[in-house]
């Protein structure tokens, strides 16, 4: 018998799913599945507790005492990858302390999902935002920021998540064609519901709420200024978040929220907030640039050749359908830039998926020069 998402399962209070205590800690998400996978720490004296507050090395979790503060142990951060430390989401084993002592935290329980980004700087390596989701918010607002291919970009990277995506249009109430940029967005975002929602009036938030049901987790995410704070305050019901200003020459506006945030909404959802970004670096889009564009790679199946570059092949069916207008030039480009980014990061990973790349790329060049020397002889 499966009990239902936020419904107490009495299983998770039986002898080798956790002590009764913790069933404080259903409304966060707990499951049978994590009391499973957590026996051996408990073995060990740990306790389970998930990550609420996130604040650089130090953290706030929520245990069956309550929230706490709490640090990584030194020798588990000293063996553990940079996507392996926890964030705001996770479920970790921690040696409880009760006085002013801080906590540690000496494992990460495994993630059912997770959103990656490339680290901001120059050194390329992967950043873990957030995990153990299952709804990916996407905001992005129909003011003077609108943009089509920053919301396929962010389309991509829910997807690599595992999670349900869902594009959440902001600041519904500051412009009159709503429906139109809705449909504009709804051609882009193939599989994603799209929402126009105004924080301050209401509207929209009800459908949004249907996303947000007792026991789901959902992450959102988008560029600064969208309005992120604001929607989480209407969603919980009070100011739990700061509201900045934003330029009203580009609809850019700081990061009001500095830390990222696991806030439990009245219905019963939980709402993972974080900064908002400048940019969103893609790390590894792989398949899900594939599900993004799943028109484009519907007509790249129909062309002549598997490997048409989509560029000046006979057959090709992407070339046909720029010429009759049924895709967007811009599309396409936003579809190879991403393309180009997946196969950059594989590459650096993979010595040997640079070789491949290389001696592709060697094959398609003899056979172009040869079909240009045909055509001249011709």
């Amino acid at each position: 018998m499966r009990s239902r998402p936020g419904e107490f399962d009495p299983r998770l209070a039986s002898p080798g799913f956790g002590q009764r205590r913790f069933a404080v800690l259903i409304p966060y998400g707990w499951t049978k599945a994590l009391a499973e996978a957590f026996v051996p720490f408990a073995a060990e004296g740990l306790v389970p507790a998930r990550v609420v507050i996130q604040h650089r090395a130090r953290f706030v979790l929520m245990g069956a005492e309550g929230e706490f503060s709490a640090e990584t142990a030194g020798r588990f951060l000293h063996n553990t990858s940079t996507t392996g430390l926890p964030v705001v989401g996770d479920w970790v084993a921690v040696a409880y302390k009760s006085s002013d002592s801080v906590s540690t935290i000496h494992a990460v329980l495994p993630r059912r999902s997770q959103f990656v980004r490339k680290a901001a700087g120059v050194v390329d390596k992967p950043q873990v935002v957030a995990a153990n989701f299952d709804v990916v918010l996407l905001t992005t607002g129909l003011d003077t920021d609108f943009n089509l291919r920053r919301i396929e970009r962010y389309l991509t990277a829910a997807w690599g998540t595992g999670a349900q995506p869902v594009v959440v249009l902001t600041k519904a109430d500051l412009v009159e064609n709503v429906a139109e940029m809705v449909a504009q967005v709804e051609a882009v975002a193939l599989g994603a519901p799209v929402l126009a929602v105004s924080a301050p009036t209401g509207l929209g938030l009800e459908r949004l709420r249907t996303f947000l049901t007792p026991g789901t987790t959902a992450v959102m995410l988008g560029m600064s200024g969208v309005g992120k704070s604001t929607l989480v305050n209407a969603l919980a019901g009070e100011a739990r978040q700061a509201v900045g200003e934003v330029r009203a020459t580009d609809g850019r506006g700081r990061h009001t929220t500095t830390h990222r945030e696991l806030v439990l909404l009245p219905g019963g959802a939980l709402l993972l907030d974080t900064p908002g970004m400048r940019e969103l670096g893609l790390w590894d889009p792989g398949e899900a640039n594939a599900q993004t564009f799943e028109d484009v790679e519907a007509l790249a199946r129909e062309c002549r050749f598997r490997d048409c570059s989509h560029v000046a092949e006979p057959g090709c069916a992407v070339q046909a359908a720029l010429r009759s207008g049924a895709l967007a030039p811009e599309r396409l480009e936003s579809y190879r830039k991403l393309d180009r980014e997946g196969a950059f990061i594989s590459r650096k990973e993979d010595p040997a998926a640079s070789v491949a790349h290389r001696k592709l790329w060697a094959s398609k060049a003899k056979t172009e020069r040869r079909r240009r020397r045909a055509e001249e002889e011709g």
